[in-house]
């Protein structure tokens, strides 16, 4: 009997470590989703994907060079495609980006 109650605790210890590596990835998985330019956080600060297409008339400071990849608030390396941002947590917004809350780095 106790090698049957080993063998039960070693596959109860063996589901649970699987559900925890399971929500582990699935939390990663939305960490990776990139911004829509029409979700609603987006269109309240002006986001775009492609900083040449935001609304320089809504938006007259703007500059072609400011991208989200210089920001301040980007959560990733300079050269990166896409990377997190606090403003828009849990999705991802294009290196090449602009959004109006853009803040040069330092």
């Amino acid at each position: 009997m106790s090698s049957n109650k080993s063998s039960r605790r070693v596959f109860l210890m063996s589901v649970a470590a699987t559900g925890a590596t399971l929500a582990t990835l699935s939390s990663g998985a939305r960490a990776q989703a990139k911004l829509d330019d029409k979700d609603p956080q987006a269109v309240a600060l002006g986001y775009v994907s492609d900083t040449a297409k935001a609304d320089t008339k809504k938006y007259p400071k703007h500059a072609n060079t400011q991208t989200c990849s210089n920001c301040a608030l980007f959560q990733g390396k300079a050269t990166d495609a896409a990377g997190g941002c606090p403003l828009f947590a849990g999705k991802q917004v294009a290196g090449k980006g602009w959004c109006s809350a853009w803040a040069k780095k330092a």
